[in-house]
């Protein structure tokens, strides 16, 4: 039996892993006999900021991981395929069927049973053959992360992430708002499972005029500044608990990006390249993009607007941006504060805490940043964790992976400069006579990654034909 708590990305992930392996899991979730301030439903897998899983190209680090998790049997990639809305070259999904799909997989698994209850320890974890996984993700429960941070020797490290808004789609003014995708680039067919058929280099062909994944909010240098000004005056929302700001580089709100200089939104979320507005001809001065957030298309986000700003405030700026002027907002954005562990100090590249090898943590309390990312972690913490509960060792993919050099940071980083990532190429080896060329060699470490990948899965002791018949189709 392999104990989980937190149903989200990570335990929904290790949980169908461990059960594939043919082990008993018992997943916790607190939800909703303990609700959370950003969660609004008790699907498992709730996505609670955007609905973008980010670049599928395998170019990209992240569609490398993406790539390496399907050939790995991941549900949480298999059902975000599934559940896929446009969104160029990422991979962003329709958050309540994505949820739902996850529940249901999960639900109908007969290895797999889901408890609604809160576990507020670490008592799980004694047994070898029991072992536990932490997944508790960023919005961990004050009784547990106090036993966490007991664990640890230390206090959680800490950062505050921030939600975007999302704005019903039929009070958009089409009249100003166009329709297009930087550089021409739409969806691309669903992913493919081989290396050489995959989606690599631009995504999607180019449509007719007016095609496109995104909404675009096209602004003049004059709309761009008022705009700008706006942000620096609105009121932001009383952060409790705070003794010191700390946002994850890669998610900052976009009232803190207006702070760093005039022109950084405009560097950043806001960028206008690849972009045409038909009603003139040219580039605009600033875009504000919104993505597709259900399959139906009936509510848009605000991408990279991640905000603290109040409520009333979201409205009143954010109904400056031309086309949103009448905008009815289905969630405002907010902030949240995320804790995680500082994993040199604690994990091994297998997931598991160094001294109790019986616990694993995974996901965004594991210092991890990102969905896939969190997903990922969950994966090999559900395969050791089952390696364990029968009497193996457990693994630790290659580093010349994704997967593997995204387990090899969080265990040995550097301990005083520690903070969660994203997965990189920087994090992966170098490969020797690699092309020059970015975009080749980026491939080659892509195709090394891939082989490697399938030299490891083959190689588990479990059999793949096992895992492969417990998921179905």
């Amino acid at each position: 039996m392999i104990h989980i708590i937190g149903g989200g990305l990570a335990g929904s992930e290790a949980a169908w892993q461990a059960a594939a392996c043919g082990v008993p899991v018992t997943l916790y979730e607190m939800r909703p006999v303990r609700p959370t301030p950003v969660h609004q439903t008790d699907s498992l897998a709730e996505l609670v900021c955007s609905n973008s899983f980010r670049a599928d190209k395998i170019e990209n680090a992240v569609g490398l991981l993406k790539a390496e998790m399907r050939r790995l049997g991941s549900l949480v990639i298999r059902v975000a395929d599934e559940t896929r809305v446009p969104a160029g070259g990422a991979l962003a999904v329709d958050r309540v069927r994505f949820a739902q799909g996850i529940t249901a997989a999960l639900e109908a698994t007969p290895l797999v049973t889901i408890r609604r209850e809160e576990i507020p320890d670490l008592s799980l974890s004694g047994d070898i053959r029991e072992p536990l996984i932490v997944a508790t993700g960023p919005l961990t429960s004050p009784r547990l992360s106090q036993a966490v941070t007991e664990f640890v020797g230390r206090d959680h490290l800490y950062f505050y992430d921030a939600i975007s808004p999302i704005v019903l789609a039929e009070t958009i003014d089409l009249g100003i708002v166009f329709r297009a995708s930087r550089w021409g680039r739409h969806t691309p067919a669903p992913a493919e499972t081989g290396l050489e058929d995959h989606a690599v280099s631009g995504g999607g062909a180019a449509g007719a005029p007016g095609e496109g994944d995104y909404l675009n909010c096209p602004m003049t240098a004059d709309e761009y500044c008022r705009f700008h000004a706006a942000l620096l005056g609105a009121e932001i929302a009383t952060l409790h608990e705070i003794d010191r700001e700390r946002f994850f580089e890669g998610c900052l709100p976009i009232e803190v990006m207006a702070r760093r200089g005039e022109d950084t939104p405009r560097f950043g979320p806001m960028k206008p390249v690849g972009l045409v507005d038909p009603r003139t001809g040219r580039r605009p001065y600033a875009v504000v993009q919104l993505r597709q957030d259900t399959v139906a298309g009936d509510h848009y986000s605000l991408v990279g607007f991640q905000t603290q700003l109040k409520w009333g405030e979201q409205a009143r700026v954010f109904r400056m941006i031309p086309g949103l002027e009448a905008a009815e907002f289905v969630r405002f954005g907010m902030i949240h504060r995320n804790t995680y562990i500082n994993g040199p100090t604690v994990l091994g590249p297998t997931w598991q805490a160094r001294h109790r090898p019986s616990l694993f943590f995974a996901g965004q309390i594991s210092g991890v940043e990102g969905y896939v990312e969190s997903a990922a972690s969950g994966l090999i913490a559900g395969l050791n964790a089952a390696a364990l509960a029968r009497d193996e060792a457990p693994q630790a993919p290659p580093r010349t992976t994704a997967i593997g050099a995204l387990g090899h940071y969080v265990s040995h980083a550097d301990p005083a400069n520690y903070q969660p990532s994203n997965i990189a190429f920087g994090l992966i080896p170098v490969m020797e006579g690699a092309p020059r060329r970015r975009a080749d060699r980026r491939r080659a470490v892509a195709k090394r990654a891939l082989t490697q990948i399938e030299a490891w899965r083959a190689a588990l002791v479990v059999p793949f034909e096992m895992m492969v018949m417990h998921r179905g189709p």
